[in-house]
């Protein structure tokens, strides 16, 4: 059940320079404990944490829209849905994403298939997790695709409030922890995180994915490679039948999100999409998701993680 829209696949450090620019004052950092640089704050434009830790184009990176364009949709208070994952190595110049789940109807895509899992609830909260909202995105054993190394493993993102830990399982890589500090200030994404995102037409348009309405950045990345973070949703409004559905009313549900991950080998993984199947808003199971926090991340003190440095 899926996304831990993790932004990385767009991020640098914001201790570092970010195609070109200072992501964060020393002030604004300072509005979030002095700890905050050296614990791998990500630039995210607004998804994960504030937007002063971003380069963004227009204020707040918030995104107003056009007349004609549709409205923000909204992810439901708590959802969990499992996904299909494509990382997609060849044809997407000619045939970019979004994809049907059916990606082989789309004509010279060379890809590989993975799955997994994501779990939100945007009303946890907790005393041993400064911020609000839960989620964990589960990765079976094909690691997200964003780190310069061998995604041969599976992995978890879980965000608690404002704190973000990466776990692995029986099949981690040697040498890597069960779990280590991914970064102190990366937060699930807010129901309302569309708003940071332009609509793309072009997405929103494409002939072998009809009924979806698609949001969509492009940025410079390391190198000035162009690096691409999308999300798109059904346009039709349904409902989910759960008894325990969190939303009773019909609503626009997440079709997937798609970006860049690292075409460096391995993995190669140029363009990767995760596919929801089975999305509904029904709320997570806190012993099967992010109280594995609680049982892994035991270490004192926790190791933080090097995996864009493929330590």
């Amino acid at each position: 059940m899926k996304f831990f829209a993790f932004f990385t696949a767009l991020t640098a450090p914001a201790a570092v320079i970010a195609g070109g620019l200072q992501v964060a004052t020393e002030t604004e950092a300072e509005t979030y404990g002095p700890t905050k640089q050296a614990d791998a704050v990500y630039a995210t434009f607004g998804v994960h944490n504030p937007p002063a830790y971003s380069p963004c184009q227009v204020p707040g990176c918030v995104y107003h829209r056009a007349e004609g364009e549709p409205s923000n949709p909204l992810f439901p208070p708590q959802w969990q849905s499992e996904w299909t994952m494509y990382t997609v190595t060849a044809g997407y110049q000619d045939n970019p994403p979004p994809y049907p789940l059916d990606i082989g109807s789309v004509d010279g895509l060379e890809y590989t298939t993975s799955y997994g899992a994501t779990f939100y609830d945007s009303t946890f909260e907790h005393p041993d997790f400064p911020g609000e909202g839960a989620m964990m995105e589960y990765y079976d054993e094909k690691c997200l695709p964003i780190f310069p190394i061998d995604n041969s493993f599976s992995c978890a993102f879980i965000s608690l409030g404002d704190t973000a830990y990466f776990l692995t399982y029986d099949d981690r890589p040697e040498g890597m922890p069960d779990c280590c500090l991914f970064s102190s200030l990366n937060h699930p994404p807010r129901r309302d995180f569309v708003k940071h995102l332009p609509y793309s037409v072009a997405d929103s348009t494409r002939t072998y994915l009809p009924g979806v309405q698609a949001y969509s950045l492009t940025t410079p990345g390391p190198g000035g490679a162009p690096i691409l973070f999308g999300y798109a949703f059904n346009s039709a409004y349904t409902v989910d039948d759960a008894a325990d559905a969190t939303l009773k009313t019909p609503y626009r549900h997440p079709n997937q999100f798609y970006f860049s991950g690292s075409p460096t080998i391995p993995p190669n993984a140029p363009i990767v999409t995760q596919i929801y199947t089975g999305f509904m808003s029904t709320p997570p199971t806190p012993e099967d998701t992010w109280n594995q926090v609680g049982d892994m991340c035991t270490a004192e003190p926790l190791p933080k993680c090097k995996l864009f440095s493929g330590g």
